[in-house]
């Protein structure tokens, strides 16, 4: 019993001296131990905040304000006398009449609008939105980061998407680097650089990638109405001139095209995947213009909704079917070529699964006038595989 209780006193002595040394070399060295708690706490943030301001000043040269100006007509205020070429002694009896109306006094030019864009080769191309220079008889000015000036010029607007490429006379830009938008993961952080509202250039803002393969029906000035598919969503702030600016990830690489936001909501701002820009840029690089591909179907996407209530056999595809726009196949285009009927339903093209988030316009987005595109197509409840030679858009469509 006495051994059992010397034993415990030893150890409890070895404790108490384990504990009084402990404390005293956390009083000696609670400075470095403080130091070192907040700099595992903080180091993370800073890492962070030091690549977006990485991803800042990689792209930042690369960015352009452009403005809009146009000749407008100067309406003034004018008075107008109805009575003055009556004789003088008929006037006399309507003298005070004066009448207050609108009228123009020549014009002038003045700045009727704004947006941003992104340089994309040495020689002076560049990315912007459609609806930014979709005035034909108005003249465009890019303002490089560091207030540069040149006179832009207009080479190509997408017809399908909200995309066009400016030109501006100058050597030895600095190009943004493009990313690959389809490797985008929901939660990735997203930076935004623009125009803001036209006033404050080069504004920087930071969110993530809120949602991918949105569609939305975007509108502007002038009556601009287009349906967009496959759009990034972010939380991003986007405002007005914000429009054609680039949407980049911690890498500095452009990963979208911004192009609207949402009204009456905060933090929900949309671009387009830079994947789909690329294409655009080629074929302006190679031809001068922007060549769209072409399959030449109208259809419906099919839901397991839709599928259920029209007896259809699958719950995925695009049905192929006419419309008030005309008939379900175009005559004489890539899908009439390829054999494509009224009530096929195409499950697959280009090796993917047509759903509401990947459409079929979207697949054909993604591929050049003069490629071949694998259809799987569902007739008569059988499959069969069938090949389009994708032509370029004509006008009319």
């Amino acid at each position: 019993m006495n051994q059992r209780l010397i034993r415990n006193v030893i150890l409890l002595t070895v404790l108490l001296a384990a504990i009084v040394g402990t404390a005293a070399v956390w009083e000696k060295h609670a400075g470095l131990f403080g130091k070192l708690q907040n700099l595992s706490l903080y180091k993370p943030t800073l890492d962070y905040e030091a690549a977006v301001v990485k991803a800042v000043e990689r792209t930042l040269p690369s960015v352009v304000s452009i403005v809009v100006t146009k000749n407008v007509p100067i309406i003034e205020e004018c008075v107008s006398d109805p009575f003055a070429n009556l004789p003088d002694e008929f006037r006399r009896f309507f003298g005070g009449f004066e009448f207050v109306e609108p009228c123009e006094r020549g014009t002038e030019t003045r700045e009727i609008g704004g947006g941003s864009g992104f340089i994309v080769s040495a020689d002076g191309l560049i990315v912007t939105n459609k609806h930014v220079v979709l005035d034909e008889e108005a003249a465009y000015t890019a303002i490089l980061s560091d207030g540069t000036k040149y006179d832009a010029k207009v080479i190509a607007r997408d017809p399908v998407q909200d995309i066009a490429i400016l030109k501006i006379e100058a050597e030895g830009l600095t190009a943004a680097t493009l990313g690959d938008s389809d490797s985008l993961k929901l939660g990735q952080t997203a930076i935004a650089i623009g125009n803001a509202l036209g006033e404050f250039t080069n504004t920087v803002s930071v969110g993530a990638i809120s949602g991918l393969a949105r569609t939305i029906t975007a509108g502007g000035d002038g009556g601009f109405v287009e349906e967009i598919q496959g759009v990034i969503q972010t939380d991003a702030a986007i405002n007005a001139g914000n429009s054609g600016g680039p949407l980049l990830n911690l890498h500095g690489e452009v990963v979208g095209v911004n192009t609207a936001m949402a009204e009456g909501a905060q933090s929900i701002g949309f671009a387009i995947p830079v994947n789909r820009v690329k294409r655009d840029i080629d074929s302006v690089a190679a031809t001068g213009a922007i060549q769209t591909p072409f399959l030449g179907v109208r259809y419906r996407i099919v839901t397991e909704a839709f599928a259920e209530e029209n007896n259809l056999p699958v719950g995925y595809g695009a049905l192929i079917e006419k419309s008030e726009d005309g008939p379900a196949v175009v005559p004489d285009s890539a899908a009439a070529r390829a054999g494509l009927k009224e009530g096929d339903i195409i499950l697959e093209a280009g090796g993917k699964r047509i759903t509401e988030r990947a459409s079929l316009g979207t697949i054909i987005l993604e591929h050049r006038v003069g490629e071949t595109l694998t259809l799987l197509v569902m007739r008569g409840g059988e499959k069969l595989t069938l090949t389009a030679l994708l032509a370029e858009r004509p006008i009319s469509e």
